[in-house]
């Protein structure tokens, strides 16, 4: 059956399939290409509500958007409740985006230890008071992001979605493992469907997701009004179309060769324009535009080109791409069939 229009506030999410926040990998080259190929709704990168309110240029810079990706998310963390609502009034002004969804979830060490991030689910009722503060000073919808406990003893989603509801959050985003278990091990999408059976406002599912079949097995076996999708899209922006294919039950075709390759050049050409945008918020330029973009695509590159022929072979040599030349060289003798000379 197809998933009704994800409803978040005023706002009609469809497909109700949608990009999740990731550091490294949801800036705006790769969210713009996950729109492309019809990803609902889409998130920055986690951006920090202390630097935001400090106006910090690298921390704005994650808060930059282009206007083919609405609607998107500005995806924040922080632990104080007052900081967070100013953040979110900022971000509003900018006239970027369409919601602001509440990090409670995320478990990498350097949030955690500053009370935010999957620390603040060690107190519900801050989550409550955070999300009533920044409704508050904004007139978009709030959102929150969280993880079914910080650990697999202790599952407090329940008290976690509760408060999200009453504090007057307009959906909440769950990733089903707990935030100890980060990525590894089977999501628990039971737990899921039972805040789903027991909340009002929309839930939307995340984790366990690695192919289209699963986005359609999520939907019918938690009820669940949307479904986000992490690592799975990595290098694979056409995840989206495949998913919409099926919840419209209509055959999918595989894209060309052809239009793989123009991807991976649309995409770390973008970077490069971002990377260039970024040297004028660092005091030291060791690496040009281009040379950053090279590096910092390599992870990328891996999930486009894995399962072809000949990527072993390259996979060996990525420490010595330095260049966009070097990518696409490596790009296109994969490509090819890899039956020219080695890049």
């Amino acid at each position: 059956m197809k998933p009704s229009p994800l409803k978040i506030g005023p706002l009609l999410i469809d497909p109700p399939v949608i990009l999740a926040p990731m550091a490294g990998y949801t800036d705006s080259a790769f969210r713009t290409l996950c729109r492309k190929y019809n990803c609902g709704l889409t998130f920055t990168e986690v951006v920090n509500a202390e630097g935001t309110v400090r106006s910090g240029r690298q921390t704005l810079h994650l808060l930059e958007t282009g206007p083919e990706e609405h609607p998107i998310a500005a995806h924040i963390y922080g632990a104080n409740p007052d900081t967070l609502a100013t953040a979110a009034s900022i971000i509003e002004k900018m006239n970027r985006f369409d919601l602001i969804d509440i990090n409670c979830g995320c478990p990498v060490p350097k949030i955690f230890r500053k009370g935010a991030g999957a620390a603040l689910m060690r107190n519900p009722e801050k989550i409550g008071e955070i999300v009533r503060k920044v409704k508050a000073a904004v007139s978009f919808p709030v959102t929150v992001k969280t993880r079914i406990g910080l650990a697999p003893g202790q599952v407090n989603i329940s008290e976690v979605a509760h408060a999200v509801e009453a504090g007057g959050g307009s959906a909440i985003f769950i990733h089903g493992r707990a935030a100890s278990n980060r990525h590894s091990g089977p999501a628990d999408w039971e737990t899921i469907a039972r805040i789903k059976a027991e909340r009002s406002i929309p839930v939307v599912g995340n984790g366990g997701i690695s192919n289209a079949a699963d986005v359609i097995s999520m939907f019918e076996q938690t009820g669940v009004d949307g479904v986000m999708i992490g690592r799975a899209a990595v290098g694979n922006p056409w995840l989206f179309d495949e998913v919409l294919s099926l919840l419209n039950n209509r055959p999918y075709t595989r894209h060309s060769i052809e239009e793989h390759r123009s991807v991976i050049l649309a995409h770390i050409e973008h970077l490069s324009t971002i990377k260039q945008n970024e040297r004028r918020y660092q005091k030291k330029n060791s690496r040009t535009a281009d040379e950053a973009a090279a590096l910092h695509f390599r992870s990328h590159l891996h999930q486009y080109l894995k399962g072809f022929p000949g990527w072993p072979h390259v996979r060996r040599h990525l420490n010595t791409m330095h260049t966009l030349k070097d990518i696409m060289d490596a790009v296109d003798w994969i490509l090819s069939g890899s039956e020219s000379e080695s890049p």
